[in-house]
Order: structure tokens, then sequence, then C-alpha cells
């Protein structure tokens, strides 16, 4: 994914969805945060961030928060959650994820399940099981496990609880009692995430959940993505760490 990105500081966010900035030259401006989450450790006043700007002249906000780039350890996230899916497909279709290749078709969005959910990507093949995949932006650091010189960082999701998290999980293992392929895939979209665990720190009944899915059978996908003002892509394949 190619990206044209301009630098700016962040002054505060606010209202989860707006956040005021510095621009380059001193003027002061507010950006859309397309993040409904809590944004841990992603927007510390100070931080660098880089926005794009849309041409569309009925948005209000035209310039939207899409990376943040940490004052301390220098670490790239990428705060805009709707890159998570949109990496995810690029991936696929690139055959950067191997478990997800040899599908014909790639479907966004598809209403499927028993508590009216919609699947982020639903991958078909012919007489081959759908592959139905769900995709979880990762961004939350540990900061306390996170040794800058030796960049073991440890990743967690979710960073609030999600009760929709929940959800999915078991939109998914219905899947899988249905004998059809099941996929989680977390999208690391923080430079400083070297491993990923569920947050059972935060939402202990998603750990759980998550523990249950893979024993039903869901299989569970983490890859990281490269990222910087120029581009981001989703091609490195990282360990679940279980309890």
């Amino acid at each position: 994914m190619l990206l044209s990105l301009k630098k700016a500081t962040l002054i505060k966010r606010y209202k989860r969805f707006l956040a005021d900035v510095t621009l380059a030259d001193g003027s002061e401006t507010t950006l859309h945060v397309a993040n409904t989450g809590a944004m841990t450790g992603c927007a510390e006043p100070g931080d660098s961030v880089w926005y794009s700007t849309s041409d569309n002249p009925k948005r209000k906000y035209p310039l939207s928060w899409e990376l943040t780039e940490t004052q301390h350890a220098g670490d790239f996230i990428c705060v805009n959650t709707a890159r998570a899916n949109q990496l995810a497909e690029q991936a696929i279709n690139a055959g950067l994820i191997p478990e997800l290749a040899g599908y014909q078709t790639l479907q966004r969005e598809v209403k499927y399940g028993e508590e009216n959910s919609k699947i982020d990507i639903l991958l078909s093949q012919g007489q081959q099981a759908d592959a139905y995949v769900e995709v979880k932006s990762v961004t939350l650091l540990d900061a306390q496990a996170y040794t800058h010189s030796e960049k073991q960082g440890h990743g967690y999701f979710p960073d609030a609880v999600t009760t929709r998290g929940q959800k999915h999980l078991r939109e998914l293992m219905h899947i899988a009692a249905q004998g059809q392929r099941a996929v989680l895939l977390f999208a690391v979209l923080h430079s400083g995430i070297t491993s990923f665990a569920a947050a059972a720190h935060i939402d202990p009944t998603y750990a759980q959940l998550l523990n249950e899915a893979i024993a039903a059978g869901v299989e569970v996908l983490v890859y990281k993505a490269e990222m910087s003002p120029e581009g981001m892509v989703l091609n490195q394949a990282l360990t679940l760490r279980t309890s």
C-alpha cells in the first residue's frame, strides 16, 4: 500500500474521532481519527502524526491521521483501523500470507453467522471449503516489557473490553463446527511489537473465548506490517504466545 503522508505534531486527541495537531508551518488544525479504540500508547502529546488528505469536498475534516511516530522509541503505529482490512486483502492477493493462498474469489463484508455479523474477508475456490477471515488490528504494546535495545515488545489484543470481538469469536467457532475454514487474522500495526498474545489482563472473557476457539478448530494467524510514511505491507509472520 503506497502512501503520501505529511507530518504534524500531536497536541491532543479528543471525542475519539478528532485530534488537534501543529502543522509543519506552525499553524494548528484538526484531524479526523478513524479509530474507536483506546489507542493506548499511540496518542501521546508531542508524538509525530503522519496524515493523509482527502479531496472529497463534503468532508468536514479533510485530513486523516494515519500513522503515529512515537517521540521516545521512534516506532511507527498505524492508527487508522480501516487499514488493517485493506492490508490483509492486499497481502492475500499478493500471496504474502501462504496460509490463505489458492483461493479464486475474495469478497469483503459478507453477512454471515447467527448473531447478525459481517465477515471481513470471505475466500472461495470452487469445491474448496470457503475461508471466513476475521481481521483484527493490533496496536497495544506493553511498554513495561519493551526493551528498546533488544527490540522485544509484547503486543496484545484487545486494548479494551470488546463485546464485539467476543461475538466474532463465537461466530467463527460456529463456522468451524460446520466444517468450513474459520480464520482469525491479527494484523500487527506497531513496529515495536515483536510477539503477540491475547490481552487476558484487559479482557479475560475474550482471552478465554480465544482459547476455546482454537480448541474448536479456528485458525489463528498473526502477521506484522512493515510501515513508513511512504507505504505499508503486511508480510511478517509472528507466533501467538499462549499461557
